[in-house]
C-alpha cells in the first residue's frame, strides 16, 4: 500500500506493533512439550486483546491463527493438537494481522532449547540475510538488488534460498503488489520499491533444494527431504534512505 495519510501511518504502525509484540510473546512463551495448537491459542489471545484479527483466517480461511511450522516444514504449518514441540526443533512462526483496516505481516525461526540438529547458522544466516537486505531498501532500488543480497548472504554460508517462496506488498490486504519480491536474483526482474509503500520482505534459506512442495494438506509447504528452511520477516516502511522497520517489536 502508498501511505496517503497521517491516518494510513497510524494505521500500519499501530497493527504492525501488534504482529511483532504477538510473535515475540509466542517466542518466548514456547517450550518444550507443548502443542503447536497451544501455541496458536496463546497467539490468537493475544491479537483478541489488540481487537486485532488473525489474517490467514480472515483473508483465506486458514485452519489456524497463526502459521506455525516445525523442522521439514518451510512454511504455511498448521496448527495441531498431535505436533509437540520437542528440544531442538526448528520452530517457524508466522503472525499476520488485520486491525481497522489495515494488515501487517512477520516472522521467524527460531531454535527451540538446546541446537541438537547444528541449524543455528541457518538460523543466523536468515536473520543476517534479512537485515543486510533491509538497509538497502528504499525507493528507486531495483526489487532484483535486494535477492541478489540475500542469496549471496545465503551462498556465503554454505546455504541455498528457495524460489517458490516470496515476500509481497502489504497494508490494505495481506497480499498486495510487488506480489512476488524474491529472496533469489532474476534478471528478468525489472520492477523497483518506490518511496512511501509498505512491504513484507522474507529471507528463506535453506540447507538443501530450492523448492518446496506442498505436503498434501491444502497449506504446508515442505522443504527436501532431510532439508531445513529458516524464514525471518519484517514489515517495512519505504523512504529515501534506510526504511522503517514497522515491525521491530518483534526482537529479531
Amino acid at each position: 500500500m502508498s501511505i496517503e495519510s497521517d491516518i494510513d501511518l497510524e494505521g500500519i504502525t499501530k497493527v504492525s506493533e501488534v504482529v511483532a509484540t504477538t510473535l515475540r510473546q509466542m517466542r518466548e512463551h514456547t517450550k518444550v512439550g507443548m502443542t503447536s495448537r497451544g501455541l496458536d491459542d496463546f497467539g490468537y489471545a493475544i491479537l483478541q486483546s489488540y481487537g486485532a484479527q488473525a489474517a490467514p483466517k480472515v483473508a483465506y480461511d486458514f485452519p489456524g491463527y497463526t502459521c506455525i511450522s516445525i523442522n521439514n516444514e518451510a512454511a504455511h504449518g498448521i496448527p495441531s493438537d498431535t505436533t509437540v514441540l520437542q528440544e531442538g526443533d526448528l520452530v517457524n512462526i508466522d503472525v499476520s494481522a488485520e486491525l481497522n483496516g489495515y494488515y501487517a505481516d512477520n516472522g521467524g525461526s527460531f531454535i527451540l532449547g538446546e541446537d541438537t540438529k547444528g541449524l543455528g547458522k541457518l538460523v543466523d544466516t536468515s536473520v543476517s540475510a534479512l537485515y543486510k537486505a533491509l538497509k538497502e531498501i528504499r525507493g528507486g532500488r531495483k526489487i532484483a538488488d535486494i535477492g541478489r543480497i540475500i542469496e549471496t548472504e545465503a551462498k556465503k554460508n554454505g546455504f541455498k534460498v528457495i524460489k517458490n517462496l516470496v515476500g509481497h506488498g502489504v497494508g490494505r490486504s495481506l497480499h498486495e503488489e510487488p506480489h512476488e519480491i524474491p529472496c533469489f536474483y532474476d534478471k528478468q526482474e525489472t520492477r523497483r520499491f518506490r518511496k512511501n509503500t509498505v512491504v513484507a520482505v522474507e529471507t528463506f534459506i535453506s540447507t538443501k533444494g530450492s523448492y518446496v512442495h506442498e505436503k498434501g494438506d491444502g497449506w504446508t509447504l515442505l522443504a527436501d527431504e532431510g532439508a531445513y528452511v529458516a524464514q525471518h520477516e519484517h514489515t517495512i516502511l519505504i523512504t529515501d534512505g534506510e526504511p522503517i522497520i514497522l515491525t521491530a517489536a518483534n526482537g529479531i
